[in-house]
Order: C-alpha cells, then structure tokens, then sequence
C-alpha cells in the first residue's frame, strides 16, 4: 500500500483548557466563601500609645468586678438583663459605643457573654479598658 498524504493520526498532547477553566472555577469559588468563614467577636481595641480620647458624651462603661457584678457605669445589673438595658440606653444615643472593664481574675467565658449581650444590644464599636503596662517602677503602697 502506497502511501497518501492524507494521515489521520491521533494527538496525543493533553488539552489542559478544560482543566484550567476548572482551576479558575474553584479558585472564585473560594475566595467568596473564604471571607464567610471567618467567626469571632468583633473587638475594637484601642490603641497603646494614644492618649485620652477627647469626647462631647460621656462614654458607657460597662464592669465587671472581682464578684462576678455587671454594673453599667455605676448601676448594677444582672447578666439577664444587660442587653434589654444597653437597648434602652442606646436608643436615645448617637454614638453606639461601650467600653468594656473587667478584672483580670475574672473567668473568660463570663467576659465573652457579657460581650455577646453587649454586641446584642447593636453596639458598633466594642472597646476595652486595661491599665497601661508596668514599666518596672514600683508604685507606692505596693511591694
């Protein structure tokens, strides 16, 4: 058999169109959902060389002592009631933002529902009090 210039073979390079395409995909797909992913309590922490925030209202503190006792500013409530207050509060407020003192012997789980129920009362911006860090003087009446 002679043979004609008419060949018909197979190719055998791999097409990776599809498979980019496929890539792509998936690649979108992931970095929509992945912003969707992320849990946790938005906190708004100040910043550690800033001075005294200068303010025309007086700003909502909310506390928790050594005892376990909320107070808003200075009156006590109880954990049940906090947000149903905070809402009252806020209503009348412009500015929807709390700051948040507890004492350090305080345990974790109490200052995260606390929060929650600050959060669910729509506070915007959630701060929290701390006392600058020891510099290594010693302060008088302490050892």
């Amino acid at each position: 058999m002679a043979h004609t210039g008419d060949t018909k073979s197979l190719m055998s390079d791999i097409n990776v169109t599809p498979f980019v395409d496929v890539m792509l995909v998936l690649l979108i797909i992931f970095m929509v959902t992945a912003p969707m992913m992320i849990q946790g309590v938005d906190v708004t922490l100040p910043e550690a060389d800033a001075g005294p925030l200068a303010s025309e209202e007086e700003k909502l503190v909310i506390s928790i002592d050594r005892k376990n006792k909320i107070y808003i500013n200075d009156l006590q409530v109880t954990i049940d009631f906090l947000q149903e207050k905070l809402k009252k509060i806020l209503e009348n407020r412009v500015d929807r933002e709390v700051l948040l003192r507890a004492d350090k012997d305080i345990a974790y789980g109490l200052v995260v529902r606390v929060m929650s129920e600050i959060k669910g009362a729509g506070v915007e911006k959630l701060g929290m009090l701390t006392d600058p860090v020891n510099t290594g003087k010693k302060k008088s009446g302490t050892r």
